[in-house]
């Protein structure tokens, strides 16, 4: 049996000191230690992966830019968008990191499926999109076979600030959220709909 998946919600927290209880979380985990899914909101804030150029930042708004260790270039968090960390010792699940990524954008086109709303992937650029626009960002790392970051899925927020960047190192990239794909649920309850999706694609076993 795959081991059960704990789910945390913690709200509305600002981004750094959640990015520090990951790195700490995972460097103490153990053999025995119970994967996680961290439901939360972010005051706003720009991150920039471990390889991302700074020139993606293309005007300073005042928002606060974050240099992190996942995967990607830089993105944008703020409220009313959901973010779920999926904290896993990857080896116990048997999972390789792209099936990961494939079943949480799975998890996210699933839940888009249940309102309605026609979400899809994009070859070589992770995440989920709606046409031609983004709705979801995934970026993660692994250490010592587990993993950290996730999902962040765009519900009721202002998207403003994207236009100061280029979202994920594309310019241009249109982003959309699930209020304007006319989806009437609050982030709270898109939250818990995504972390119940994320458990029935990570708990299940091939």
């Amino acid at each position: 049996m795959t081991p059960e998946l704990l789910l945390r919600d913690l709200g509305r927290v600002d981004y750094e000191p959640t990015w520090r209880e990951m790195m700490a979380f995972t460097a103490k985990r153990t053999v025995d230690t119970p994967d996680e899914l961290w439901c939360c909101e972010h005051a706003p804030v720009y991150t920039l992966g471990q390889a991302g150029k700074p020139e993606h930042l293309l005007t300073d708004i005042g928002i606060p830019l974050v240099k992190i260790d996942r995967g990607g270039q830089i993105t944008y968090h703020g409220p009313g968008q959901v973010v779920v960390y999926v904290l896993l010792n990857l080896p116990r699940r048997q999972l390789k990191v792209h099936e990961l990524v494939t079943r949480i954008e799975q998890a996210v086109i699933d839940l888009l499926a249940e309102q309605g709303v026609a979400a899809e992937r994009h070859a070589g650029a992770p995440g989920v999109y709606v046409g031609a626009a983004k709705v979801a960002a995934l970026g993660l790392r692994i250490r010592n076979g587990s993993c950290y970051h996730g999902v962040s899925l765009n519900v009721d927020m202002d998207l403003a600030p994207f236009a100061a960047i280029n979202p994920c190192g594309y310019p241009g990239l249109p982003i959309t959220q699930t209020k304007d794909l006319g989806i009437s649920l609050t982030p709270s309850q898109v939250a818990l709909a995504l972390a119940q999706h994320l458990k029935a694609q990570l708990e299940r076993s091939e």
